[in-house]
């Protein structure tokens, strides 16, 4: 059996270890983290948004980016880096922003998150998984028609390719989500889906590291992996804390951190960190609060009714790896709370979070073999993490499962084309 050591254990990372120890490998998994999901993984959005993962470079963002860059309350923040590769990044992104590149991001996105759902869904009865996991639909609200045309424009063409989706008006809407009350002024109409869920990513963590313990595998945490031990263009170990841990093969699936683990394999990774923030607020009134998922695109805020509670998250921030949480974001997301859903949440002490979103320029995670033989990529999954986690895990278990040289010889794809089946790369 061979020895696999997986090294990250946010969402992406624990998925991969137990993913590939159901394919029969012994697995290792480090973290830098006293424990399992802390970073990026620890308190997002919550949603499994397995019918919205359009990429974020699109013409439409590319458009709105000179008003977005300049607007004091702006939920989207480019800081300028002495870093090479935020600018290597971002020009990246701004080639990326055409109709073709959506398109085929979004055909790439969707049946990478159908695989997701399906394996999260097993994995789940199989081993009574409890992440809080609820199927209670995604209400999306539109503040212009703009908007709103742009919206039905993409659900015409997931429509395609298997989405359930249907558009209603302010007042069918309010008959979805009653929560709303009369603060539908100013909203064009929505989307609504009905297959979304709501689930905790950080339960999911802890869930399947306990299934590795059970299994038997290797956990390391308080772990920071420094480097490799490359021997004849093989990598033969990790260098950690000055001691070398040995394995067969190696996953890098460390978010944000990604591209320093790659610089140091001499691979120059696409992966720069996109900050966004929640708010986790216990509930004072449930029935003013939200029965589903809500997003509102004119406020850009999620909001997901989670437990006893409702998850707040907002803003795309390119500013490096800054993790402080100025009062200003706090402030306007606890705006958008009220204004939604008046009265529904204790506001005032408010548990803030903020988290490093591992992105590529084109939102397509790298799922596969590296340039170096026995090194694999799980990485850039941006804010669709915990939605793509399982279907990711799953794609790169079945990879490596199927080992053979020449496959593991391939070079670094720039999107998820190495992860997809060809019929899959055929699917209109």
């Amino acid at each position: 059996m061979k020895t696999v050591c997986v090294i990250g254990a946010g969402v992406v990372g624990c998925a991969t270890a137990y993913a590939l120890r159901r394919q029969g490998f012994q697995g290792i998994l480090l973290d830098a983290q006293a424990g399992p999901g802390e970073g990026a993984s620890r308190a997002n959005g919550a949603q499994l948004s397995y019918s919205y993962v359009e990429p974020l470079a699109s013409p439409a963002t590319l458009r709105a980016l000179p008003a977005l860059l300049s607007s004091q309350d702006s939920p989207l923040r480019f800081s300028p880096r002495m870093d090479w590769r935020q600018w290597h990044w971002g020009v990246r992104f701004l080639l990326a922003c055409t109709g073709g590149q959506v398109r085929r991001g979004t055909r790439e996105l969707l049946a990478l998150a159908q695989l997701s759902r399906t394996t999260l869904d097993d994995w789940c009865a199989r081993e009574n998984l409890a992440i809080s996991l609820k199927r209670n639909g995604k209400l999306v609200l539109c503040p212009d028609d703009a908007t709103l045309e742009r919206q039905v424009r993409q659900l015409e063409f997931q429509a395609a390719l298997g989405c359930r989706q249907s558009v209603l008006t302010p007042a069918q809407c309010l008959a979805q989500e009653p929560a709303l009350g009369t603060v539908l002024t100013g909203v064009a109409g929505g989307i609504w889906t009905p297959d979304e869920c709501l689930a905790d990513p950080y339960e999911l963590c802890q869930a399947l590291v306990r299934c590795l313990q059970r299994d038997g595998a290797r956990l390391q945490f308080n772990t920071r992996v420094d480097g490799f031990v490359v021997r004849r263009g093989k990598a033969v170990a990790v260098r950690a804390a000055g001691h070398e841990l040995a394995a067969d093969a190696f996953v890098l699936a460390t978010g944000a951190s990604a591209a320093r683990l790659g610089a140091s394999l001499g691979m120059v990774l696409p992966v720069y960190p996109v900050k966004g923030y929640s708010l986790t607020l216990p509930l004072r009134d449930a029935s003013r609060a939200p029965r589903a998922s809500v997003t509102h695109l004119g406020l850009k805020t999620v909001f997901a009714p989670l437990r006893d509670q409702l998850r707040v998250a907002a803003m795309a921030e390119v500013v490096g790896h800054d993790l402080r949480i100025p009062q200003d974001r706090v402030d306007r997301m606890l705006e958008a709370v009220e204004r939604l859903f008046p009265g529904a949440c204790a506001l005032e002490q408010p548990a803030a979070w903020a988290g490093l979103r591992p992105a590529t320029p084109d939102s397509l995670p790298i799922i596969g073999p590296s340039r170096v033989v026995n090194v694999f990529l799980n990485i850039g999954h941006g804010a669709l993490g915990f939605t793509l986690a399982a279907g990711s895990a799953m794609r790169l278990a079945w990879q490596m499962a199927a080992g053979g040289a020449a496959a593991m010889q391939r070079p670094v794809a720039s999107a998820l084309a190495t992860a997809l089946s060809p019929q899959e790369r055929k699917t209109p």
